[in-house]
C-alpha cells in the first residue's frame, strides 16, 4: 500500500511533495514523535517516490527540526512540544495530589469527545487496533497472578490512546500525548487506589467493555457517555477514599489523644 498525494498522482514526486506527505503522516499520528522512520527503501516504495526526492525531502524536515538523522541510526521524528514535564509547573502538577482531580475534568472533556468521534470516524484498521489494546488490557488482568500497577497503568492508557487516534482530529492527539506523563499518573493512581476493591475493579473492567464495544460498533453518543461515566466514577471513588482515610486519621487521633 502505497501513500501517493495529489503532486504524486500527477506524477511530479517533488521533495516538497515527499516533505508535505511525512509531515501529514506525523500529523496523523502514523508516524509519532520518537519513532525511528522505516528504511529509505522502504520509505520510497510506500510512497513510490525515487531516493533522490525522499532525501531531500528528508533534509527539508531536518531544516524545520521535525526530524532528527544520526549517522548510521537512521531518522527519528522529533518531539514535537517542548518538554513540559520538567517545567515548575509540570513538578506542582505532580507534587500536589489534589490536582489529580483537575486532571480527571480534563480528560473527561478530552476523552469522551475522543470516544465520540472515535465512533463517527474510526476506519476499519482503528477498530482492529482498539480492539488489540482493550484485549491486550482484559488478557492481562484475566491472566495475571498478581497485577504489576505500573504495566496495567500503561495498557489502560494505551487502551484510551488508541481511541484518541481514531478521533483523526491531529491536534486532540497530540493534546493528548503532550500530557502523557501526567495522563499516566492519573491512571496509574486510578488503577493504584481502586483496583485492588473487588467493586471499583469490577467496575472498571465493566466500563472498559462497555467503551470498546460504543466505539468498535460506531455509537457515538453512547460512546461519549460511557468515556465520561468512566472517568466520573473513578474520580467519585479516589474521593470516598480520601474521605475514608482522613474519617479515619480523625478517629484514630481521637483514641490516642495528645498526651
Amino acid at each position: 500500500m502505497a501513500f501517493p498525494t495529489d503532486d504524486m498522482r500527477r506524477g511530479t514526486r517533488t521533495p516538497d511533495s515527499v516533505a508535505a506527505k511525512l509531515e501529514q503522516l506525523i500529523l496523523d499520528g502514523v508516524f509519532r514523535p520518537g519513532q525511528l522512520l522505516p528504511s529509505e527503501r522502504r520509505l520510497c516504495d510506500k510512497l513510490g517516490v525515487s531516493r533522490a526526492s525522499l532525501r531531500e525531502g528528508l533534509r527539508i524536515l531536518r531544516s524545520k527540526g521535525i526530524i532528527a538523522t544520526r549517522h548510521g541510526h537512521g531518522s527519528t521524528v522529533a518531539h514535537l512540544l517542548p518538554a513540559q514535564d520538567q517545567s515548575p509547573l509540570m513538578h506542582l502538577f505532580k507534587s500536589h495530589p489534589r490536582t489529580l482531580f483537575d486532571l480527571l475534568e480534563v480528560r473527561a472533556l478530552l476523552e469522551g469527545e475522543s470516544a465520540r468521534l472515535a465512533a463517527s470516524r474510526g476506519t476499519p484498521a482503528d477498530r482492529v487496533l482498539i480492539t488489540r489494546r482493550y484485549q491486550e488490557m482484559a488478557d492481562y488482568v484475566e491472566g495475571a497472578d498478581a497485577i504489576d500497577v505500573e504495566h496495567l497503568a500503561r495498557l489502560d492508557h494505551g487502551f484510551h490512546l488508541a481511541i484518541c487516534q481514531a478521533s483523526h482530529n491531529p491536534v486532540l492527539v497530540h493534546t493528548l500525548q503532550s500530557l502523557t506523563d501526567l495522563l499516566l499518573s492519573s491512571v496509574f493512581a486510578s488503577v493504584k487506589h481502586l483496583y485492588h476493591r473487588p467493586g471499583p475493579r469490577e467496575m472498571i473492567n465493566r466500563q472498559h467493555a462497555r467503551l470498546h464495544r460504543a466505539v468498535v460498533q460506531g455509537k457515538p453518543e453512547l460512546a461519549r457517555r460511557v468515556a465520561l461515566e468512566h472517568l466520573s466514577s473513578i474520580g467519585d471513588n479516589l474521593r470516598e477514599i480520601e474521605a475514608e482515610s482522613e474519617r479515619l486519621e480523625r478517629s484514630a487521633m481521637r483514641l490516642e489523644g495528645w498526651e
